[in-house]
């Protein structure tokens, strides 16, 4: 199975907090798990505004997550353009783009964020 890793659900990967729940799609060797370019720039925007959950070095992050082994996808305008056709249940626009990513290129969502989980789609709440 493909897997697009939310932001959170990576941070915490990365600091060996991941939750019991999520273990057992990201330890499965035969799944494929992506990161997307819009985590980077996530971590990136939340650090400058001092959030504590934000605090790992923006580069340090995607060289882990490219030496862990997850596929990168970058952002396209199909992506952004998915955004649109979603209704507005969430507010956050990383969150929204993440989601669109794994409607429009087919990769279950794996998220811990209950609102972003009520969008109907490849969703699955860890």
């Amino acid at each position: 199975m493909k897997y697009l890793l939310d932001t959170h659900i990576l941070l915490w990967a990365a600091a060996g907090k991941l939750p019991q729940r999520a273990m057992k799609y990201i330890e499965d060797d035969s799944n494929e798990l992506y990161f997307s370019s819009v985590s980077i720039w996530e971590v990136v925007i939340k650090r400058h505004l001092n959030r504590k959950d934000f605090e790992i070095q923006p580069v340090l992050f995607c060289r882990g997550l490219h030496s862990a082994g997850y596929i990168e996808l970058p952002v396209t305008s199909k992506h952004v353009l998915t955004v649109e056709k979603l209704p507005t249940l969430h507010k956050d626009p990383f969150d929204r783009l993440l989601l669109a990513q794994a409607i429009s290129e087919e990769l279950v969502f794996l998220t811990a964020d209950e609102i972003i989980a009520r969008y109907s789609g490849p969703i699955i709440r860890v």
